[in-house]
């Protein structure tokens, strides 16, 4: 009996352990890896100086898009188009959620395409611009969004809900720094250059980004008094890797993301590691679910392996061989020698903004409270 005792007593602490290792390993994912990096980028300029650092960091992202940035993409087409038709036409979603699917999934992506295309075959490097410049304003909107989502879903599978006021001064808090991010700094309308594009980007109102300053710092003290208020009505709160989500998401990646020369290259692929974490705990939960009875689907752990091989595939497609066979065979050559605004590249800069875009588009579907799979994300273990 001592033996046996001794045995479980040696046992007991395995669980805790692999519960502190798992909810490390979450905090890493969705936003904790930013400090460690803005420390790492301090320590790597004591050696190397800061040109070289800057180099190798560049490079190493550079690269690292491939196997993160890119598939990130790539991997919402997959989840967004499967089963199109039971999806925009049956009743798979709500009617609600159905227009939001055909406008999300047809009438935008044939917009930008349009817009896209007849920029380039009239050789407006303008319009094109435009079009940029739409992704650059959305993109703080995307995070800012995705870090909301974050703390929602991780709070909830803590137990914790908010109500309307708390939600609403988080999205606030969001919006407001989305605001700022876009305003500061000041741009008079400057000539700019993207993928080999030249355009003029759009002057901003004067005072506004005094004005949008001061309405993130509002929205900061409102949160913290909002946070505050509900710690003190129920107790201590879990809320510490659910609010490092949202405020990396805010703060670090779209706020101050050129505080760090060297962070500043990671900050696209700490987005797109959090945003891979959330598709994997969702086909997880859904995979092992349908693997059971009544299903008897293939395993989850091969569904998972195919889907992360095609978003892979998808994203070398879609920002590496596409754009180099439409340049190769329909850009005109001589590039900025000939005098193209242009550039050598127009049809990676299209696909560049266009994926983009549609992106931000197919994202704002699949991530509601509302859609059927989202049921997904709540789930402490299918299996359990």
């Amino acid at each position: 009996m001592g033996g046996a005792s001794e045995t479980w007593g040696l046992a007991r602490p395995a669980p805790r352990l692999r519960e502190a290792l798992r909810e490390l390993g979450e905090w890493l994912v969705v936003g904790g890896l930013t400090p460690i990096l803005f420390a790492l980028s301090w320590l790597a300029r004591e050696p190397l100086g800061l040109s070289d650092a800057e180099y190798w960091t560049g490079f190493t992202f550079f690269y690292a898009a491939h196997l993160l940035n890119d598939p990130h993409f790539a991997v919402t087409y997959l989840l967004f188009y499967r089963d199109v038709r039971a999806r925009a036409l049956g009743d798979r979603l709500p009617r609600g959620q159905r227009v939001r699917y055909v406008l999300a999934g047809f009438v935008a992506p044939l917009a930008l395409a349009a817009l896209a295309i007849g920029a380039i075959a009239t050789g407006s490097a303008a319009t094109l611009g435009l079009l940029i410049q739409l992704m650059f304003l959305l993109v703080g909107w995307h995070y800012v969004k995705q870090g909301f989502g974050v703390a929602m879903v991780l709070s909830a599978r803590r137990g914790v809900r908010y109500s309307r006021l708390e939600r609403g001064a988080l999205l606030a808090h969001g919006y407001a720094g989305w605001a700022y991010a876009w305003a500061s700094p000041f741009d008079p309308g400057t000539a700019a250059e993207e993928k080999g594009v030249l355009y003029t980007t759009i002057a901003h109102p004067p005072g506004l980004e005094a004005v949008t300053l001061a309405l993130f710092a509002a929205s900061g003290v409102f949160l913290a008094l909002v946070i505050a208020r509900k710690l003190r009505r129920e107790g201590r709160l879990p809320l510490f890797t659910p609010m490092t989500g949202l405020v990396a998401s805010v703060w670090a990646w779209s706020v101050y993301s050129q505080l760090d020369p060297l962070v500043r290259y990671a900050v696209p692929a700490l987005h797109s590691v959090q945003y891979l974490y959330f598709v994997w705990l969702m086909k997880r939960n859904e995979t092992r679910e349908r693997e059971r009875e009544p299903y008897f689907e293939t395993a989850s752990r091969t569904r998972l392996v195919i889907l992360a091989v095609c978003a892979l595939g998808l994203g070398l497609f879609l920002f590496d061989l596409a754009p180099a066979i439409l340049d190769g065979a329909l850009a005109p050559h001589g590039g900025r020698a000939g005098g193209d605004p242009l550039g050598p590249t127009p049809w990676l800069a299209a696909l560049y903004a266009f994926v983009n875009l549609h992106h931000y588009a197919m994202d704002a579907v699949i991530w509601r409270r509302e859609h059927p799979e989202a049921r997904y994300l709540t789930l402490p273990s299918a299996r359990g």
